[in-house]
């Protein structure tokens, strides 16, 4: 009832210039946005979701402790690899028919490795699982983009968006050790198909279609070079987490990454049909948001990764106890995300994103305290909500900068690349971390010894030197929003246009 009283106000105050926007705005925009939020709650949810279930899976198909990475890496792969391609799909395929096939696809995929009998089919249906995801998310974002076109209505909307994509990740920490302890660690996948089929009926007369118009051709070389480039780069990191950064291995990978990804910028740079126009990086404020989203996503896992390590291993939580430890964490993205839409059109992305990149690097700062015996309400908790307000704080505008003044017919590779940045960035962060992780263990054995104790110790040093580590590459990312991100023209206009027309925001 307060949004139609709002409604009301703003048509009576703004005369017909809203009237205008509010003939062409699509009335089931709201219900759309609730269909749209629960697919890409299931995509963002599958990332953390399986990690809970690894050892039980690993133990079920008899994989090796070196193999075992493949069942998250194979998705995490395909996913960065192909959400260039997917969100070019989206945009002339159509991002309505693009978004319905990404959710069958993914209950496909779903169903695949939940009846899996060996290593080989799990992998393949992680891999698969990926390439629908890098269909469906890039079209999820882009519809929202493109169903909510009024800046507060646009702002509110990237609110549940932020909410649901930076919240989903603790949830699926939670929900995989309530399924992995009272059900089969098969149900962590299996547990998609119900949501993916709901999300598609109900997308269907709910969701409106839209497509870019004019030169609809896909730029294939381009997608191979991108795709190829990408894996290549996160295998490569990979590699460097077990092989070390000197092995030839991870050189050669590494190397032909580079090689890749510049074909790739030269090509596109000459292509009739480019699958990313340069145009969408070269804009400041949105080239800066998606090298801060890469910096992000690799320096947040810092804390889920090796927390998740720290509460089973150091502190004996079980699953479900540490999936109930990150609440804390999901709630404050959720209120943050609320306060970030809602002060995003009056104060602009810079000085937003700005507070939760400083709080976020203050968090992981705070975690290098952490020892054998650190207490999870004095130690734990105020980093995890100190991180969870910052991460809400700078997903929402995040997502704004890199797709605000995006043409409509760049609205899906602009969005892909948002997601992008994110997957790619938690992929190097993993192995980046990992690889930082290790070496730091190792050091502290040879120079301490390696009796139980030690090794004890040993972890707690690692896990210090790797939150060091994260807290420098979200420092790096509040310092280049400080530095580049600017307001616009267009984020002035909101503020006026709300200074002065009353809008009930509730």
């Amino acid at each position: 009832m307060s949004n139609q009283s709002g409604d009301t106000t703003v048509a009576a105050t703004a005369g017909p210039r809203r009237t205008a926007a509010e003939a062409t705005a699509d009335p089931r925009r709201w219900l759309a946005l609730s269909v749209i939020a629960v697919a890409q709650l299931m995509v963002v949810l599958d990332a953390t979701v399986v990690n809970i279930a690894l050892p039980s899976a690993q133990e079920a198909l008899h994989i090796s402790t070196a193999d075992r990475q493949w069942i998250v890496t194979a998705y995490t792969l395909a996913f960065g690899g192909l959400l260039l391609l997917g969100g070019r799909i989206a945009d002339f395929f159509g991002r309505r028919r693009t978004f319905l096939v990404g959710l069958l696809g993914f209950a496909g995929a779903s169903a695949l490795g939940g009846a899996a009998v060996n290593a080989e089919t799990l992998y393949a249906a992680r891999g698969l699982q990926g390439a629908f995801g890098a269909l469906l998310a890039p079209a999820a974002l882009s519809l929202i983009t493109v169903t909510f076109t009024e800046a507060k209505e646009r702002a509110k909307a990237f609110g549940v968006f932020g909410a649901i994509s930076g919240g989903g990740a603790a949830i699926g920490l939670i929900s995989g050790g309530l399924l992995t302890q009272y059900a089969n660690w098969r149900w962590t996948l299996l547990v998609n198909i119900p949501i993916a089929i709901v999300a598609f009926v109900a997308a269907l007369p709910v969701v409106r279609e839209s497509k870019a118009t004019g030169d609809t051709k896909y730029d294939i070389p381009g997608a191979v070079l991108a795709t190829v480039g990408q894996v290549a780069l996160v295998y490569g990191f990979t590699k460097a987490a077990t092989d070390g950064w000197s092995s030839g291995v991870t050189i050669g990978w590494l190397a032909a990454a580079g090689v890749l990804l510049a074909a790739f910028v030269v090509w596109e740079a000459r292509a009739k049909h480019p699958l990313l126009p340069l145009r969408v990086l070269w804009d400041r404020n949105r080239g800066t948001s998606f090298v801060v989203s890469v910096l992000v996503g690799a320096g947040m896992l810092g804390m889920f990764l090796f927390m998740t390590f720290y509460l089973q291993q150091t502190m004996g939580y079980s699953a479900l106890k540490s999936g109930v430890a990150y609440l804390p964490f999901s709630a404050g993205i959720i209120v943050a995300a609320t306060l970030a839409a809602r002060f995003l059109p009056r104060v602009g992305p810079r000085v937003i994103m700005a507070v939760g990149g400083v709080l976020a690097t203050a968090a992981m700062i705070w975690l290098t305290r952490l020892d054998l015996h650190s207490d999870y309400v004095v130690d734990i908790l105020p980093a995890f909500i100190a991180m969870s307000v910052g991460m809400g704080l700078v997903f929402v505008p995040l997502s704004s900068v890199a797709l605000t003044g995006v043409a409509n017919h760049d609205a899906g590779v602009a969005s892909a690349l948002v997601n992008t940045t994110q997957q790619v960035g938690g992929s190097l962060g993993t192995a980046l971390l990992n690889t930082i992780f290790t070496t730091a263990v190792t050091g502290y054995l040879t120079t301490h010894g390696a009796e139980p104790l030690q090794q004890a110790e040993a972890a707690i040093h690692g896990y210090n030197v790797a939150f060091t580590a994260s807290a420098v590459l979200l420092g790096v990312a509040a310092l280049l929003v400080i530095l580049f991100i600017r307001r616009t023209p267009a984020d002035a206009s909101s503020t006026t246009d709300q200074e002065q027309v009353p809008v009930l925001v509730h």
